[in-house]
């Protein structure tokens, strides 16, 4: 019976997964510091200094997700060298 139940939850899992389009786009190591052009002993030090982008460790590999690697990049955008990262030139 369990696994009855079990299959139903699944099949209402992947119909939601359908309707909602939902992709997570995940990027190890190596292709983050391609697109940055970093190597990846800089992103491991970014890490350990608690600097990264948001990170996960699946299986014992590191990955970041899309969206919270656009996010840190919106974080560091900067309308000006004289004001720290994050802050909009009109936040007066």
């Amino acid at each position: 019976m369990a696994r009855v139940r079990n299959s139903a939850f699944m099949d209402s899992c992947q119909l939601i997964r359908k309707e909602t389009k939902m992709e997570v786009v995940h990027l190890n190591q190596k292709q983050l510091a391609a697109r940055w052009r970093r190597s990846e002993a800089c992103l491991e030090r970014w890490r350990c200094e608690g600097i990264s982008p948001k990170f996960m460790k699946l299986t014992g590999r590191v990955v970041y997700q899309m969206v919270d690697i656009e996010a840190y990049e919106e974080s560091c955008l900067q309308v000006s060298t004289t004001q720290p990262a994050g802050v909009a030139a009109n936040a007066s």
